[in-house]
């Protein structure tokens, strides 16, 4: 019979992640923010694991008063005027969808 652990697991991505979602909970609602959120929304979505960022994410959205539905919404609306990551701005992160 296989024994399966059911521990939370670690993100590789978690320690900046963590560090997106509390900076975004210090922050207004912008384009480049609301495509962080939505990123890491979708990264997070059933993951094992990372319950801080999770409840951060959650506490972001109850803030800046919306649903995850009208959060796709907006993103999608965002990304479909243009690049929200600028690659030509080092300051600016790229598309980091993993």
């Amino acid at each position: 019979m296989l024994n399966i652990d059911n521990k939370d697991q670690q993100h590789p991505q978690e320690k900046i992640d963590n560090e997106i979602a509390e900076r975004l909970l210090q922050q207004a609602a912008n384009d480049y923010n609301l495509a962080e959120l939505a990123r890491l929304r979708i990264r997070y979505t059933g993951f094992p694991g990372a319950r801080e960022i999770q409840q951060n994410l959650d506490a972001v959205l109850q803030h800046w008063r919306l649903t995850e539905e009208q959060l796709f919404e907006l993103t999608r609306q965002i990304h479909a005027r243009g690049q929200v990551y600028k690659k030509d701005n080092s300051s600016e992160r790229q598309d980091d969808w993993n």
